[in-house]
């Protein structure tokens, strides 16, 4: 089963209750979803360097495909009381086999240098990382039809999105059959 590697936005900064449920919740205890938890003050968020990574979970999951990793860990976070999943994203930085993955195709530097293969971000360390816009750029010039954003992704975002939207509003019965959504469970 493929790994899927994608950052999960939450809808508020883990609380030290909430990363303490998150730690000894089952279904994270594999290590595959991972967050930063910042100062016990909320207050002091704002001097944290980068506050936005408060409300980000690092995910590598093993499932069939993206949406499925995706509503996995969704579903997971559920556990955790006043968590929830409000987006998600792709990071533009991957290692070969996770753009190997996103293209459904076999790529290596090697072979694909003398063709303009994008050379990989500078960096630290022995793992090589690339730009995956423009391998994707790379791939459309070749006649490849790989989309920059995958659209189990896109599906995952907005469905993601309009939960959250949803749970901040009420919404009649009607409305909601009317847009083709379904009826929240009574």
């Amino acid at each position: 089963m493929p790994e899927w590697s994608f950052t999960l936005l939450v809808n508020q900064p883990l609380t030290a209750e909430q990363a303490d449920v998150f730690d000894h919740c089952d279904a994270f205890a594999d290590g595959s979803v991972s967050y930063t938890l910042g100062p016990e003050n909320p207050g002091d968020f704002a001097r944290v360097p980068d506050a936005s990574a408060l409300r980000e979970l690092s995910c590598d999951i093993d499932a069939p495909t993206l949406l499925d990793a995706v509503a996995q860990v969704a579903r997971d976070l559920r556990l955790v009381p006043g968590l929830r999943a409000v987006g998600v994203r792709y990071d533009d930085i991957v290692t070969l086999e996770e753009a190997t993955r996103r293209s459904g195709r076999e790529l290596s530097r090697r072979q694909e240098a003398s063709a303009g293969f994008p050379a990989p971000e500078p960096g630290v360390g022995g793992t090589e990382f690339y730009s995956w816009r423009k391998i994707a750029a790379w791939l459309a010039r070749l006649g490849d039809d790989v989309p920059e954003t995958p659209p189990d992704l896109r599906v995952a975002d907005l469905a993601l999105r309009l939960a959250d939207a949803l749970e901040a509003v009420d919404v009649p019965p009607g409305v909601l059959r009317a847009l083709g959504l379904p009826l929240p469970a009574t």
